[in-house]
């Protein structure tokens, strides 16, 4: 068994709970750790850490970051989460569940300083990285055993404590074999964490686990899967395949994979992007309220082929209207299920539009986007609306055959109207 010391980065083949050479306990085993490459590394408690750092004071205090009594919690230390208190609370329940608590303003220029010299250092070990937000993101680091003289869990190690050293913050590390068991061996050991998933130990140490601990099932999915059954992860992985995708469509699949702890996504080195979206100005001032859903119906479109040429999924809608006075209008709504598709961003952003759109006011531009990214897993299912899997398969056939014959080959009659009635 491999044994690695996260002290003095120390390998070694014995099972002894004490590395033989610092006498330290931070050790960590697994059979393979010197062949393991693809790596998620989270920050602790990023913003409460940096606000810790920089005063001494706030050691060992409970702290939360965030606006004010109306305001919400962006985030809090782990001594405030021994209370209950979680990221995007209202404020006033994360006092009144932490009374003691010290609330600080969030600071964005000293968090992205912080950022910029954890992902500098991330950049040292390798090119291949994939930022997903300001404080965590994936690493492949496989082939970089001959460049850095050790293998990517000692390399791992060392970038820990050099974080730790030069930043004053500290960092939780998943590794394994592909991003979604990385991520969730980076959850198993917090704070301050290195854990390993090996693939053949995936299925039993993910079998007891409630379904939403899959990273990517939200509580509407979680609640959605305990009513037909499946609690636990091991449900999942006896389910066969058919009644999986039989019952929630692509979504059934991706199940499947991930209770089996299957993960083809590569780490991805493209800029993170914060949202998708598409605009227009017209040549005229319009107020006619059915002229501008036809409008929107185009945005929608060109905003999903965007989404789905990127690989993104969004959970917030924005609707974005421009007066003929040159006021700015922004309307967001957010989903219960992230989304790329032009028929579920129309179905919700012409709500926001009629609520604007009276037949009085005249606009000038119109635009749709949306935001909260994250990578496309599967269509959700969405068991109070059966046609939802249909239009779903319905637009994925659509955009089949308009890549393939051009951008008419398929076309709805709204389509084709707002084609005919540009302005």
């Amino acid at each position: 068994m491999s044994t690695l010391c996260r002290d003095c980065f120390y390998l070694f083949d014995t099972n002894a709970d004490i590395c033989p050479q610092c006498q330290r306990r931070r050790v960590i085993r697994n059979n393979h750790i010197t062949t393991l490459g693809i790596a998620h590394l989270d920050c602790d408690a990023f913003f409460a850490a940096i606000e810790k750092r920089d005063d001494p004071s706030l050691k060992d205090r409970p702290v939360i970051v965030g606006g004010g009594k109306r305001g919400v919690v962006a985030t809090c230390c782990y001594i405030a989460r021994l209370y209950g208190v979680r990221s995007a609370m209202p404020m006033f329940q994360a006092l009144k569940a932490c009374p003691d608590a010290v609330v600080v303003k969030p600071n964005g220029e000293k968090y992205r300083i912080a950022a910029q010299q954890v992902r500098e250092k991330m950049l040292a070990l390798t090119p291949v990285i994939q930022p997903v937000s300001v404080d965590e993101a994936y690493l492949d680091l496989t082939g970089t055993r001959t460049l850095h003289k050790a293998p990517p869990a000692v390399s791992l190690a060392r970038l820990a404590a050099d974080i730790e050293r030069d930043i004053g913050i500290t960092v939780s590390i998943g590794l394994s074999t592909n991003k979604f068991l990385a991520k969730t061996a980076s959850e198993l050991d917090k704070p301050r964490g290195f854990a390993i998933i090996a693939p053949e130990d995936a299925e039993a140490l993910l079998a007891p686990r409630p379904v939403g601990f899959i990273h990517g099932v939200g509580p509407k999915l979680a609640q959605k899967l305990a009513a037909d059954g499946y609690d636990t992860i091991a449900d999942l992985q006896r389910a066969e395949l058919k009644q999986l995708i039989g019952r929630y469509g692509e979504t059934g699949m991706w199940l499947k994979q991930r209770a089996h702890g299957q993960d083809t996504r590569p780490v991805r080195t493209d800029e993170e992007r914060k949202s998708v979206s598409s605009e227009t100005t017209f040549r005229e001032d319009v107020s006619d309220p059915a002229w501008l859903e036809d409008q929107l119906w185009r945005l929608c479109v060109k905003t999903a082929d965007r989404a789905k040429a990127t690989g993104l999924d969004g959970t917030v809608i924005t609707l974005k209207l421009k007066t003929a006075d040159f006021r700015t209008l922004t309307r967001r709504m957010s989903l219960a299920e992230p989304t790329q598709l032009a028929q579920t961003l129309f179905r919700s952003a012409k709500v926001l539009l009629a609520k604007e759109a009276n037949g009085r006011t005249r606009f000038r531009l119109i635009g749709v986007g949306i935001s909260e990214l994250t990578e496309h897993r599967a269509d959700a299912a969405d068991l109070l609306d059966p046609l939802v899997a249909k239009r779903a398969a319905a637009e994925r056939a659509s955009d089949i055959a308009r890549k393939k014959f051009g951008a008419d080959a398929v076309m709805t009659g709204r389509s084709a109207r707002t084609r005919n009635s540009d302005r």
